[in-house]
């Protein structure tokens, strides 16, 4: 007995071996279910970003030093590599939820938020000119973490489409956009408002919209636009600033020298001089430094990463036989690249000033840990099994773009042989 009794002990203290084999075994499903060139290139932009973090402190860092107190070179830096390190365990952790999970946590998330953008205008942080932060100990923006739920919510919304044609998809779609749109106007943040509208619409004419109706979209678009100009202070100041070309003191006229002062190969890392008199350098204008210090090929190389992960999502999404899926991950990558593309073209003096930062590239720190949710949730999104074939020919296939689809469960339970 008392040989037996330390055993005994020990057995009770360790924990069972059948949870670890079943946490190994649920990393091994998400391996192989994952869209590896998907993570890849959401990876390789983060290694970017650090590079260009690093190039860009210097510039943020002695800008906002004080006599009293001068900030380290690489403060930003050094700060950047823990949200990205914070923002990867978010990425992870969002990636291994299912599809149903993803959705469920995205509304209970868009919730939140909304209710967060509520109070804003009451007791929300005044940074610029704007209020658009919450601060409970960790100063965070609502809007950045409600995009991703955003999206998931009206995707779901669309869905119901399914289930009974008749159901006023659209019209809920519009007035949950309408209430963001509000919200975001009263901050004032016009560009984000911009994105969330252009986010619903891309899900409207995904979900079958004629082009009829696409048409007619699209002038009411340009004529809402028209009218924000003459109504909303803050959108014809910054219009007219665009429209009536730039000073030598301007953000988006520095931006733009700023990006063409290193030509094609750039002037070197932390060579540049111009990013020195640029503001907000490491978050709005990233893509500045980017083109200055490593020219014209690396901002080209990014533009390239982003339309390779549009590309992939896109093509994931082209066979995908749920409405759902197809739908949340389209309005996800929407997001992304839609916020790209507007950075890049504000740097590129060709779109008003915003006060968007690029994606995964440009320093964050709440927002930093958004976007790590963003891209977790699009991965368990286009999540997929590699064992699980269509009977049916999809899009992809007839396009002669994707494998064969597989006949039969014979075929089924032979790949996964």
């Amino acid at each position: 007995m008392s040989i037996d009794q330390p055993a005994l002990n020990r057995s009770r203290s360790e924990p069972p071996r059948g949870a670890a084999s079943s946490h190994i075994r649920n990393l091994r499903i998400w391996w192989r279910e994952v869209d590896r060139v998907l993570l890849g290139l959401i990876v390789l932009l983060m290694i970017i970003s650090t590079i260009a973090v690093a190039a860009a402190s210097p510039a943020s860092a002695r800008r906002l030093s004080t006599s009293a107190e001068r900030l380290p070179d690489l403060y930003f830096f050094w700060k950047h590599l823990a949200w990205q390190a914070l923002a990867l365990g978010v990425l992870f952790g969002a990636s291994l939820m299912s599809r149903e999970t993803a959705r469920r946590f995205a509304l209970v998330l868009g919730g939140g938020m909304l209710f967060f953008m509520f109070l804003v205008p009451f007791i929300g942080t005044d940074i610029n000119g704007a209020r658009r932060w919450i601060d409970l100990g960790l100063r965070f923006q609502p809007s950045e973490f409600l995009k991703p739920a955003f999206a998931i919510a009206l995707a779901w919304v669309f869905s119901w489409r399914m289930r009974d044609p008749n159901l006023p998809v659209r019209a809920v779609s519009l007035a949950l956009t309408g209430v963001v749109v509000f919200l975001l106007a009263l901050q004032p943040n016009f560009g984000e408002a911009v994105l969330f509208a252009g986010v619903w619409a891309v899900l409207v004419m995904l979900s079958g919209l004629s082009f009829a109706r696409i048409g007619s979209l699209l002038g009411a678009g340009a004529a809402l636009i028209t009218a924000t100009y003459f109504i909303y202070d803050n959108a014809r100041h910054r219009i007219d600033s665009f429209l009536g070309g730039g000073t030598a003191f301007d953000q988006v006229d520095l931006a733009e020298r700023t990006l063409l002062a290193g030509g094609w190969t750039g002037t070197g890392f932390w060579l540049g001089l111009k990013k020195m008199r640029l503001p907000e350098a490491h978050t709005d204008y990233i893509f500045s430094v980017i083109g200055e210090e490593f020219g014209l090929l690396a901002c080209a190389l990014i533009l390239c990463l982003y339309l390779a992960l549009a590309a992939r999502v896109l093509m994931r999404m082209i066979d995908e036989d749920d409405l759902f899926t197809m739908l949340a991950g389209s309005g996800l990558t929407a997001l992304i690249v839609g916020q790209a593309f507007i950075n890049m073209l504000v740097n590129l003096r060709l779109f008003p000033s915003k006060g968007m930062t690029l994606p995964l590239v440009s320093y964050g720190g709440s927002s930093t840990i958004a976007m790590g949710l963003m891209v977790g949730l699009l991965l368990a999104i286009t999540r997929r099994n590699p064992f699980l074939k269509r009977r049916t020919a999809g899009l992809a296939q007839l396009m002669g773009l994707g494998d064969e689809p597989a006949r039969g469960r014979a075929s089924i339970r032979g790949s996964a042989s």
